[in-house]
């Protein structure tokens, strides 16, 4: 295993890297959100290639989530700024037909909350981080209403993670420096974490032990056990992480490192950092497919995906996406469903 300063630098492979002859094919469509034209956009993973876009209902949508069966979209929008930064302030999300590639429902939340991330729970309900509000709003995607209220107790909520039993949300508070873990049930704050002067992006580990956010201010990852809800240890980085996202079988988590344009993986069994990977400029946000044998990488400045095979621990191809492209989100389909 490679130690963190000892790390490979990989670079970005001109052509696209094959995965294993025969292997069968990912079947699904790969969302990916593209702010600086305010659409969703639809990519077929196989061919490589976005087949469609979706217009937005206002600006702008940031980040995207799939109900369980692939067939609907869901894209808060935000507003037209960054957290923490004045601008608009969103207060709806639009509901899109993934096949039809048209938006059929526009939900209101009532009033202004800089909504941002949505994720489907177990419960089959969709919690979604209202920024303004310190809370996490939860619909019910059969009447697209919002049935339930989650406080966060800290500003600037911004990312979500769920247990995998439902019972607790974790948000990570950007300008407050702190990820809040709620009883679902309860509908209470349990514990405020304080991780970092600012923090960003959040991921849980499959087996739900450790709960990851990045330092803004420096390059390192905040570790919480999720045991104890405290923070257990801070690893060392080669630049500032963002989206992070692990590995179904728990052994990487893959770490956008935005500022370095690069890709790492974090072996998770040593937590030590074990490849870095060149990727377009910017990179944004993780996403891994169910499989596990691909990373997807948003990045921003490029408007492109990139392609990251887990087998060879390499770069694959490079999508082209809209542009500005930032949230991901996998539709699964129970079957293969011609896509063109």
């Amino acid at each position: 295993m490679l130690r963190a300063g000892a790390a490979v630098l990989v670079t970005l492979a001109a052509t696209a890297v094959d995965l294993d002859a025969g292997a069968p094919a990912p079947v699904g469509l790969l969302l990916v959100v593209n702010k600086g034209d305010h659409t969703l956009g639809i990519i077929d993973p196989v061919a490589g290639k976005m087949v469609a876009t979706v217009t937005q209902s206002g600006v702008t949508g940031h980040e995207v989530a799939a109900s369980p069966d692939g067939r609907t979209a869901y894209v808060p929008i935000y507003g037209d700024s960054g957290v923490g930064r004045p601008g608009s302030d969103g207060r709806t999300m639009d509901v899109i037909d993934i096949a039809a590639r048209r938006r059929v429902a526009t939900i209101d939340l009532g009033r202004a909350q800089r909504p941002h991330e949505a994720r489907f729970g177990p419960d089959g309900r969709l919690y979604v981080t209202a920024e303004i509000t310190n809370t996490v709003k939860v619909i019910d995607p059969r009447t697209n209403a919002v049935v339930d209220t989650l406080p966060t107790g800290q500003r600037e909520s911004h990312m979500l993670a769920l247990s995998r039993d439902g019972r607790t949300a974790y948000t990570s508070n950007v300008g407050a420096g702190t990820v809040s873990v709620i009883d679902v049930a309860t509908r209470r704050v349990t514990t405020v974490v304080t991780v970092a002067k600012r923090a960003q992006r959040i991921a849980l580990s499959p087996d739900g032990r450790f709960v990851f956010t990045a330092d803004q201010d420096a390059p390192r990852l905040a570790v919480i056990d999720t045991r104890t809800n405290k923070l257990v240890r801070g690893v060392a980085l080669p630049a500032v992480a963002y989206g992070t996202a692990p590995t179904p079988d728990g052994r990487f988590l893959v770490m956008a490192l935005p500022g370095a344009n690069q890709v790492g993986l974090l072996d998770l069994s040593s937590m030590e950092v074990a490849r870095i990977l060149d990727v377009p400029k910017a990179p944004q946000e993780v996403l891994v497919r169910p499989d596990g044998r691909v990373a997807y990488v948003s990045c921003d400045a490029s408007g492109q995906v990139a392609e990251i095979d887990l087998d060879r621990l390499q770069v694959g191809r490079l999508i082209q996406a809209g542009p500005m492209a930032d949230g991901l989100a996998w539709a699964a389909v129970s079957e293969k469903r011609p896509i063109e």
